[in-house]
């Protein structure tokens, strides 16, 4: 073989590990049984390659958008080829290269024109160690700070501003890189809607309770029987296209794309979660395992060969994290959605608990949980170490880039007693995660204290095995 033909190869290679590396579908029991042209790959290739949403900006305005960087960040960019101005970009906004290339993202399909269109992989595509893992949320992902500099490049550009653009000056986006203000994103847009989704002309409010929500775990779907942190909306691949409501998007199109979003929840429950990959004492998790099913799986399940999940709803007085998730939302706009076309106008059939009035928030399933740092609703927990030890959660914290604790099973961090003096840019203000504001609160969630040390280090080694 010569030496061109070897680098051909190892291109080749390379580029089929990387892909199965980002892209792997899961197998699921009855995969046999799927058809190619409908199942979960097909899903997949939908969420790649087809826009749903007007676009964000172009491919000229991205490769512009060093030039409104802070300094020095503006002048490393500057002096560097596009190809690491591209990387330098991906790195700040928290997003992850296209495997077959690199100059494009998975978190935005690109058209024939250049132009960006945000997909669902945005918030729910995210990596570990720099590896990137199907359905795992992106805690890296920077949308008010994407939006904010390519509004500015636009101006430069003499270019029109999208909705996201304009939206954003009225909705905040997220105030911590990694988190989003997703709820109320969905409320903004069923008010403009009735039932059958057709568009109605309301004024916007201005009374919404903003808040930021950490993504969930895609693998977490299938196992789940109602969706969200306080499990009011039914599951199916309804109600996953409620962020598809812009106004260039009538009902016709939720039609039109229905039996697309069939394939893309196919997809989403074929989804399995991540092997823990590092050094593990079997001994210490299997003690742990015994710890975890007297003290926790009462309300986050059991795993393993028969295992199950109680979908419990905690009351809120029990739990006791953060409320302003719980509290954002009205009967009435729980209502608005499930008695919509996306909850089947009520009638779906699906026996679950009451819907508008619910009391506190869903225990989630711990499958993959070592990867799905940070933790709670709002991501306020930067590792499982803090999650055991309620006390010790820091006031302020900063994660870095791709930094993983091993040790205590979650981000790598910075901790702070309070931000750092002076006026930060939003920018850099946003890397920060300041649990005393609203909505961001650490506290709650402390039955770990009725363990001894010994058993939370146990249990903290049992959780690398789910």
């Amino acid at each position: 073989m010569s030496r061109r033909e070897q680098r051909i190869l190892d291109v080749v290679m390379a580029r089929i590990a990387l892909v199965a590396a980002v892209f792997c579908i899961a197998t699921v029991a009855d995969a046999a049984a799927i058809d190619p042209a409908s199942g979960p790959s097909r899903g997949l290739e939908f969420l790649l390659s087809k826009a749903y949403l007007p676009a964000d900006f172009d491919q000229e305005v991205f490769d512009d958008l060093w030039t409104v960087w802070e300094e020095p960040l503006r002048s490393l960019a500057e002096g560097a080829p596009i190809e690491e101005r591209r990387r330098m970009a991906m790195e700040r906004y928290g997003l992850t290269p296209h495997p077959e290339d690199p100059s494009r993202t998975v978190q935005y399909v690109v058209d024939a024109e250049g132009r960006w269109v945000m997909n669902c992989l945005a918030c729910h595509q995210g990596q570990v160690r720099g590896t990137a893992i199907p359905g795992l949320p992106n805690s890296n992902y920077a949308l008010e700070t994407l939006t904010e500099d390519v509004r500015q490049v636009k101006v430069q550009q003499r270019k029109a501003f999208s909705h996201m653009d304009v939206g954003s000056l009225l909705l905040p986006l997220g105030t911590t890189n990694g988190t989003t203000n997703a709820v109320m994103f969905g409320v903004a847009l069923m008010r403009h809607r009735d039932p059958d989704l057709s568009i109605v002309q309301r004024p916007p409010r201005f009374d919404l309770v903003h808040h930021d929500m950490d993504a969930p775990a895609w693998w977490h779907y299938r196992r789940r029987a109602t969706l969200y942190a306080d499990g009011f909306a039914p599951k199916g691949h309804r109600i996953l296209m409620q962020f598809l409501l812009v106004k260039e998007n009538g009902p016709e199109k939720f039609h039109e794309w229905e039996d697309d979003f069939r394939a893309i929840e196919s997809w989403i429950a074929s989804l399995e979660p991540p092997t823990w990959t590092g050094p593990l004492d079997r001994g210490l998790a299997d003690q742990g395992a015994g710890v975890f099913a007297e003290h926790c799986a009462s309300c986050h399940g059991t795993y393993g060969a028969g295992g199950s999940y109680p979908d419990r709803v905690v009351p809120i007085e029990e739990v006791g994290t953060d409320r302003v998730r719980l509290d954002s939302l009205t009967a009435k706009e729980r209502a608005d959605l499930t008695s919509s076309w996306f909850g089947h106008f009520g009638e779906d059939g699906q026996e679950i608990r009451d819907r508008t009035s619910p009391t506190g928030y869903v225990a989630p399933p711990l499958d993959g949980v070592w990867a799905t740092a940070p933790y709670f609703h709002n991501g306020s927990v930067p590792t499982l170490w803090h999650v055991l030890h309620p006390a010790e959660r820091p006031t302020v914290w900063r994660r870095t880039p791709t930094g993983y604790d091993d040790a205590r099973m979650g981000l790598e961090v910075e901790e702070l007693a309070d931000l750092p003096p002076g006026r930060l840019r939003p920018s850099d203000r946003r890397t920060f995660f300041d649990t005393r504001k609203p909505g961001k609160s650490a506290a709650g969630h402390e039955f770990p204290d009725a363990l001894t040390e010994a058993e939370k280090t146990a249990v903290l080694e049992y959780l690398k095995t789910l």
